[in-house]
């Protein structure tokens, strides 16, 4: 655990969450959940919407939407400021971070500035999130009407989401069968020993036989070098026949003068995502080495290092360590499975009956009936028999706030 943190300033402590995605609002809705009015809340973030993404991997199939929240609104409503700017660099010995709108000063740090979405691939399509929904439409309507017989879907082997992957290939082989185009192959090349092996040896075992129903071709253990004349060229020197190709977007790190990262750009935390070598500042989510990029991981490390800043800012709050646990609807193209998994492969793999509650695509511990509650999304009551499963979402006491 980190030193008592030291006070920069009279009044309440402040602490400032530098982003605007799911580790954010998280973090905003944990700490007002666990400190109350003992902390002020700031939100430093270049971004103007909150956009649930989860389910962009639907919208060129016609299955779902992205929904997208004004941040201003969201973050005010979760018991924060919203302080609109891009963070520039972090001067940790005058605890002050350094943004494009100026100056502004903490007692502890919370950054959550996530990754960016890079090609891994030239002339591949490239997926990595809501905008890329749209060419992926076009290129489905292209291989139910033209003449392309192999489709593949590849992995990078560099720091990539693995999970809309999978996704997007089986939610391709539903939309093709129920458009008549059964003949075209649909091929996952990734580096993976199985599919989702970081969770342990057997997480992907139902993957690989729901794969196998729907004909879709793994090949695994595969590191693809580049695309070309055709052929996927792997870097063991084999080729693979593709028509089109499919890659999900390489991520990387955004390295911020001030705080040490890795040589792709990435922050190294410690259990508590207390950041490495640098005294009262703290990182969650895409922006750190942790390999699994996922929102519900996202919002487990913003959790943890809620804990860990109240802790040491003297609240009487025993700090729990990271400890991740998967939690993710998959998307198939038919009935959703549900995957939970902690990092040692231990947990439900993909039933067609959640394991936690509610169902969501992304699960935090607050932001989730957050979202429910103060969006109008429809709130469900758990069924029968839930109290076994993972009861793992709270709530903030009701303090008045009317949905957005």
């Amino acid at each position: 655990m980190t030193n008592r943190i030291r006070r920069h300033g009279d009044g309440a402590p402040r602490v400032v969450i530098a982003g605007g995605g799911v580790a954010a609002l998280e973090g905003v809705l944990a700490l007002r959940a666990l400190a109350g009015e003992a902390v002020t809340v700031e939100v430093l973030a270049a971004e103007q919407e909150f956009v649930y993404a989860p389910l962009s991997v639907a919208v060129p199939f016609l299955a779902g939407e992205v929904r997208r929240f004004p941040l201003g609104e969201l973050v005010a409503a979760a018991g924060g400021m919203l302080r609109p700017g891009r963070v520039l660099s972090v001067d940790n010995a005058r605890h002050a971070v350094l943004s494009d709108a100026g100056e502004v000063h903490y007692d502890a740090l919370l950054l959550a500035l996530g990754a960016i979405s890079k090609p891994a691939f030239d002339g591949v399509l490239t997926f990595g999130g809501p905008g890329d929904a749209e060419p992926l439409a076009d290129l489905l309507h292209m291989l139910v009407t033209g003449s392309a017989r192999r489709l593949s879907f590849v992995l990078p082997p560099a720091p990539t989401r693995h999970l809309p992957l999978y996704e997007l290939a089986l939610e391709t082989r539903n939309y093709l069968t129920d458009r008549g185009a059964h003949e075209i192959g649909i091929t996952i090349v990734t580096p993976e020993s199985s599919p989702l092996s970081r969770f342990g040896p057997h997480a992907g075992d139902e993957l690989v036989q729901l794969l196998a129903d729907r004909k879709i071709l793994l090949v695994t253990s595969a590191e693809v070098a580049g695309y070309g004349a055709g052929e996927l060229l792997l870097s063991d020197g084999r080729s693979l026949p593709a028509d089109h190709v499919i890659a999900m977007a390489r991520l990387e790190g955004q390295p911020l003068p001030g705080i040490q990262c890795d040589a792709q750009g990435f922050v190294p935390v410690d259990d508590h995502c207390h950041v490495v070598g640098v005294d009262d500042v703290y990182a969650a989510g895409d922006m750190t080495t942790f390999p699994i990029r996922h929102g519900g991981i996202a919002a487990q490390q913003a959790d943890a290092a809620v804990d860990a800043i109240l802790s040491a800012l003297g609240l009487p709050i025993e700090p729990v360590p990271f400890k991740p646990v998967l939690r993710s609807q998959l998307l198939t193209g038919m009935v959703p499975r549900y995957l939970r998994l902690d990092a040692a492969g231990a947990g439900h793999s993909l039933t067609t009956e959640a394991p936690w509650w509610p169902p969501a695509k992304i699960v935090g511990r607050y932001l989730t009936p957050f979202l429910e509650r103060k969006l109008g999304l429809a709130r469900t009551d758990p069924p029968a028999g839930a109290e076994s499963r993972d009861r793992v979402l709270e709530w903030l006491p009701e303090r008045g706030w009317t949905p957005i």
